[in-house]
């Protein structure tokens, strides 16, 4: 296993950098949007065509990294990203700036090609620990995103963030160009049709994925949702500017890379995923409904404490359960499918919440954010237990074939 935990920390590193790239535009980027004029709505249009690029590229990208490998994929994405970084930096509208996030979108759908990478080189029992690293890479990304981020900004001004997020990512793309060995052997290799969407389908309407589909679908539509609405409501109501959110996120980060670095392999062994998916799912609905009725910012960092908690335990249990129910032949392609079902969640969120904050209210917004949560958290429940939980020294149970097999789907994050 030391070849499996060294190839671990090369792709935590690789997600990490990414992350952190990613994460520098975030405390700046509602502020960048509302500057041209963009208000819930149009915030949530720049927000929304991330992840609905993020689909197109998982459609894609999973399949691809299924027929090519995941070195390939993960190298070229790197690229496009340093280009959507740059359209960024420089972005003199808001027409450039929806670009740069369409461009960047794109580069986002690598995460199921990671993950993927992941579920190459580890077994069934523990695999949602790998899940587990990725899942503490974007956590310490998100922590030292945000901060880089706002640094950036106050000492170099407007152009700053962007530049250093391509610089951070050409840096990925040379640390992994040199020490990222290829993941998936010749023999596990599929052609499948690119363009194919019939995987999504497929996955879908297999009976055991079919519950998690759906959280896959809601969770992040409620998630995305609430992070158009946050900003705009803390702005208004607690006065909230570039500082304040990079906290925020900081906490979020700290959160998740200590939850899911270090505490979550040992409660999934106690609790199996399925139970933290529903236990992280209820957890964030109600984090989300609470924010409309918070008085001070110290509450607000003490709710988002509790969401960033429970979103730490669902995200890689959510995706440990696709992984074990997928055959070792279709990582990418069922990994693909959640993550383009969680994409169009992200995508149908930020508009369809930032509209109801404009045209209704902004309580509103956020209880409808909670209810969807909750709608998930209840789907939850049709979860087929995973057995391969055992007592410490006892061999691993292998996971149950699937009932129905995918019967020529293409592969595989964020």
């Amino acid at each position: 296993m030391p070849a499996s935990r060294s190839r671990i920390g090369v792709i935590f590193f690789t997600v990490l950098i990414d992350l952190i790239g990613f994460g520098i535009v975030l405390p700046i980027l509602p502020f960048y949007a509302q500057r041209f004029g963009a208000a819930g709505l149009g915030y949530g249009a720049v927000i929304g065509v991330f992840s609905l690029m993020q689909f197109v590229a998982t459609a894609l990208l999973g399949k691809l990294s299924d027929r090519i490998g995941r070195r390939p994929v993960l190298l070229t994405t790197m690229i496009v990203n340093a280009v959507g970084y740059t359209l960024f930096a420089f972005a003199g509208s808001y027409w450039v700036l929806f670009l740069s996030r369409v461009v960047s979108g794109f580069a986002g759908g690598n995460i199921s090609a990671a993950q993927a990478y992941i579920a190459d080189i580890t077994t069934p029992a523990e695999r949602s620990r790998g899940m587990g690293m990725v899942g503490a890479a974007f956590g310490i990304g998100f922590s030292l995103g945000p901060a880089i981020g706002g640094f950036a900004a106050h000492y170099g001004g407007a152009t700053a963030p962007g530049l250093v997020a391509v610089g951070l990512s050409l840096a990925n793309f040379v640390s992994a160009y040199f020490i990222l060995p290829e993941s998936l052997k010749h023999d596990l290799r599929v052609k499948r049709p690119i363009l194919d969407l019939r995987h999504i389908g497929e996955a879908i309407g297999r009976p055991k994925l079919r519950p998690l589909m759906l959280v896959w679908a809601l969770v992040p539509l409620a998630f995305a949702g609430y992070t158009v609405a946050l900003p705009l409501w803390a702005n208004a109501a607690l006065g909230w500017k570039e500082r304040e959110l990079a906290i925020l996120f900081t906490i979020i980060g700290v959160t998740a890379a200590t939850v899911q670095g270090y505490f979550f392999g040992k409660i999934v062994r106690r609790t199996g995923e399925r139970t933290l998916v529903i236990a992280g799912t209820f957890g964030m609905a109600a984090a989300i409904a609470a924010v409309p009725f918070l008085s001070s910012s110290a509450l607000l960092y003490g709710w988002t404490f509790v969401l960033a908690f429970s979103n730490s335990v669902f995200a890689p249990a959510a995706t440990g359960l696709v992984s074990v129910y997928a055959d070792p032949s279709e990582q990418g392609t069922i990994l693909g499918a959640a993550q383009a079902i969680g994409a169009l969640g992200r995508t149908a969120g930020p508009p369809l919440i930032g509209t109801i904050y404009d045209v209704v209210s902004p309580i509103t917004s956020f209880l409808l954010a909670g209810v969807i949560m909750v709608i998930a958290g209840l789907a939850s429940f049709g979860l087929a237990p995973v057995p391969h939980h055992v007592a410490p020294g006892q061999p691993p149970v292998a996971p149950p074939t699937p009932a129905v097999p995918l019967p020529e789907p293409p592969p595989s994050e964020s």
